[in-house]
């Protein structure tokens, strides 16, 4: 079976990010990240500020709606 990709996963592939990078970035758990890059886990409300923190870093006009179906 193959790895879902969500919106977040294709923005770091498109951005040449790692989850690394998003989990130094955003102090989210390796985990977390990893279950959220594959739809395996819906991230809670803080998680997504947390996450929205280290991406406009490099996009400031960037939304949460962009990346996850809220």
């Amino acid at each position: 079976m193959a790895e879902r990709k969500t919106k977040l996963k294709k923005w770091l592939m498109n951005e040449g990010r790692s989850q690394e990078w998003l989990v130094k970035n955003s102090k989210v758990s390796r985990n977390a990240i990893s279950e959220i890059c594959t739809g395996k886990r819906n991230p809670s409300a803080a998680t997504i500020k947390k996450v929205m923190t280290a991406i406009k870093k490099v996009n400031k006009n960037a939304k949460a709606e962009d990346f996850f179906d809220i």
